[in-house]
């Protein structure tokens, strides 16, 4: 966990200013209140500023390794979509099939030969798991290749599968993961789903995220779907768009 202070008029200003600062959502902050600020007389004399102490995990920041990816492929990723898979998905792997083997094979391959262009030691876990090839990177510095909000997997897991299936006859859908960071991630936002809802049924009003990929909506979006008092819908333009999470009256 990283540490940085940042300050505001008020306790609000400081907490968005370091959201702003970090690129980060204020419920993946973990604060501390270090002096709550004061408006002194009249606003003119013995004012203080708000100052707090904020927690972050370093692999949500900015990195060299991001920027590499980035720079390096230039295509933006494209993230799952957010409707149910259809008839053209990837169909499941079988056990003990050859092709699929070399299928495995070639993706683990193409990764590690991505990776051998960055300076660091990586190793390469290959698997197949619920029908997609799932590629996990270990070592001691993995974490560095999450990226902020999960960029840079994006950019590898984009490229990768762009390499292996215009290799192949057919259509395979390959994960990349890193300390497993999706599973984390996907759990965390579930609960902040869940958190939104039971907000939305309180007070009555719809509530909204901030924007997310397709496949970080898809999750909120299936976190919710079993509730009978809520509706979620997406909204804005472009890859990036918010959900709202609305009560049902």
């Amino acid at each position: 966990m990283e540490t940085m202070e940042f300050e505001g008029k008020t306790t609000e200003e400081a907490i968005e200013n370091a959201s702003k600062y970090l690129d980060l959502p204020v419920e993946d902050l973990d604060i501390d209140i270090i002096e709550p600020g004061s408006a002194g007389i009249f606003g003119l004399v013995g004012t203080k500023k708000a100052k707090i102490k904020v927690r972050y995990s370093s692999n949500d920041t900015p990195n060299d390794v991001e920027s590499a990816v980035s720079e390096a492929f230039s295509t933006p990723p494209v993230a799952e979509d957010e409707e149910p898979p259809s008839a053209s998905s990837p169909v499941p792997l079988a056990e003990d099939d050859p092709e699929q083997a070399r299928e495995l094979l070639l993706a683990q391959e193409v990764l590690e030969k991505i990776l051998g262009l960055i300076p660091m030691e990586t190793l390469v876990e290959a698997k197949r798991v619920d029908g997609n090839i799932n590629l996990n990177i270990q070592g001691d510095n993995s974490g560095l290749l999450i990226g902020r909000r999960g960029k840079t997997l994006d950019a590898l897991q984009f490229i990768v599968n762009k390499i292996v299936n215009k290799s192949l006859e057919r259509k395979v859908r390959v994960v990349v993961d890193s300390e497993k960071y999706r599973q984390r991630r996907k759990e965390s936002l579930t609960q902040l789903a869940l958190r939104m809802g039971e907000k939305a049924k309180r007070i009555r009003k719809p509530v909204t995220t901030n924007p997310m990929n397709p496949g970080d909506r898809r999750i909120v979006h299936l976190a919710l779907k079993d509730d009978s008092q809520l509706d979620t819908r997406s909204r804005g333009e472009g890859l990036m768009k918010k959900v709202v999470i609305i009560p049902r009256k």
